[in-house]
Order: structure tokens, then sequence, then C-alpha cells
């Protein structure tokens, strides 16, 4: 087991709230997985400094206040930069994003494209594209906001975006080593504690816990630290670049990272986007298909990419 030690130094007490945001007391926990996908592996213990933490991810409300306020236009209303893509069909650089269309039919599970879209006109106040609208969910994650995106939310708060291991310390709620951010048991009395997928992924979603979609923040149980959807209903941003497997390398708070931009890029990707890593799963991750709704889950989104389930929340470091 590999020992990660950021710091002693956790405040007896916390310092004086902001905003509303819940005070994580720092610590030594069990971070990642044995039993899953291997890039969680391996289990090992990790020591973060304690935090404040948003109760739940970032709403529409609060963002369409930030745009306000600053006139920020994201990365999905923007034309894509030809320079940045080389080879890119003119009419492909136009602003989009990628919107989850469920298939008329099963599909193969191998390959995402089959229910992941890229819909021009798709931004955070069209989640569906052209004619959709958030102006009845304000209390909903924002969604379709890239990297650069959630940085400027972040710098103009006054807040950062957490680390990795922040997050899953956060999200594991003091429960450490459980399989959920509730327990080791998905539907407890068959109960749902988080909105993900029932039934068959990507073609049939029998809603059982009540939602198709993302649902309004706070609409399931709070973990242990009253964090409202660590798990399901949107996946979120951390700060740490992704590598798939993190055995040689363990997450920490403080410490300079193990790896870079270049280090996180998927090598089949001829457009060499760097990649951070999401936790948590969304409203889309089934048992069939992506077993994800767990503390320990992670995968990597390319830093320019904005999707229909992907948010984020914020943090503050004393």
């Amino acid at each position: 087991m590999i020992v990660v030690s950021v710091s002693d130094r956790t405040p007896a007490r916390p310092p004086q709230a902001t905003d509303g945001m819940v005070w994580i007391p720092g610590g030594t926990f069990l971070m990642g997985s044995d039993r899953h996908y291997p890039e969680e592996a391996p289990v090992r213990q990790v020591t973060v400094d304690g935090f404040w933490i948003d109760p739940g991810p970032v709403t529409n409300r609060d963002f369409d206040r930030f745009v306000r306020k600053t006139r920020h236009v994201t990365v999905a209303e923007r034309p894509p930069d030809a320079a940045d893509y080389p080879g890119a069909k003119p009419e492909m650089l136009v602003p989009f994003s990628a919107v989850f269309v469920a298939p008329r039919h099963q599909v193969s599970l191998a390959d995402p494209h089959n229910w992941w879209t890229p819909v021009p006109g798709a931004d955070w106040r069209h989640p569906q594209g052209p004619g959709s609208s958030v102006r009845n969910k304000p209390d909903h994650p924002v969604v379709h906001v890239a990297w650069a995106d959630v940085t400027a939310y972040a710098a103009w708060a006054g807040k950062a975006i957490p680390t990795e291991a922040e997050w899953e310390l956060a999200a594991r709620g003091g429960l450490n080593g459980a399989e959920f951010a509730w327990g080791d048991e998905l539907s407890p009395d068959g109960d749902w504690m988080a909105n993900t997928w029932q039934g068959e992924f990507p073609i049939r979603n029998t809603c059982e816990d009540g939602y198709q979609g993302t649902s309004p923040v706070g609409a399931f149980p709070a973990n242990g630290y009253g964090l409202s959807d660590m798990i399901g209903n949107v996946w979120e941003w951390t700060s740490d670049w992704y590598t798939g497997h993190v055995a040689t390398r363990p997450c920490c708070t403080a410490a300079p990272r193990p790896s870079g931009p270049e280090q996180s890029i998927d090598p089949r990707d001829p457009a060499r986007i760097p990649r951070r890593v999401m936790k948590g799963g969304s409203h889309l991750c089934a048992p069939n298909y992506c077993r994800r709704y767990r503390p320990a889950a992670r995968m990597a989104q390319p830093i320019d990419t904005s999707t229909s389930h992907l948010g984020f929340r914020c943090v503050i470091r004393p």
C-alpha cells in the first residue's frame, strides 16, 4: 500500500464559513479501489488538509449570475480555433457541445459515439441544443462547461477546483473504504440514493429514481458530510491531470503533481488535447455499462470538451 502524506497541520477548528460551504476535516483515508476499473487501483492511504467545499454542484442559477457579472462566453459558445485542430473541415469549426442522444435500438457499448452527438448550438443555456432551455431548471447543475469555464468561475468566486484527492475524501462522507458514498449497497432498502440510470443503457431508462436527465441539486440524500450529488447527476471536474493507472502515481493535495499535461494526453487523439480527471459518475451511469457511481471511480476528460453530463463544484483552502 502506498502512503502519501500531504500535511499534518490540519486546523483543530475550521476557519470562518463562506457562502454556505461545508468544512471537510483533513485526515488520512483509503483512496481508490481494487475491485472495479484498473485506473482506480491500487487502494492507498492519502492524507489531505482540511478545506471548504460547495455543498452541491454549481447550478444554472449560480452560473447565470457569473455570466451576467463577467460577460463570460463559454468554450461551447465559441468557434474552435483552426490552429488547434489541424486538418479539421471548416464546416466542423462551429460552436458545439456533446449531447447524449439515446439510440433507437441496442448498439455496441464499445463505441461512445453511438450515443454522444456533437450538437451545434448546445451550450449551458441550451443543454439539448437549439430550442432547449434551462429557464425552468435554475436549481439543476450547470453543464456544457469546459475546463476554461470552470476555472474562470472559480477565480471570479474566489475559490478553486478540488484536487482528485480532496474530491474523493469529501465524496466518501466519512465512510472510509465504503463502496458508495452512503455505504456498501447501491439501493439500501430499495431506495435510490443518487441520480443514475436504471434499465438497459443506452436505449431504455426506467427512471425508477424519478429522473431522466439531470435532477435539481439536493433531490437525493446528502452524504455524511452534508454534501449533495457527489455521486450521480453530473460528473464533476477536478484539477488533477489524468493518467490511466495510478499505481505508480498516487494522488496528493499540496505536493507537486507527478504528471503533467503531456502525460495526460490520449495517444489515440490526433489533436493531442490534455485531459483532467472527472469524478462521481452521472445520470448516465448504469450497471450494464458504467459502474462509476462510486467515490473511487474516475475518468479522463479533454480540457477543451464540454458535455451534457459534466459540471463542477468549488473549494476554498485555508
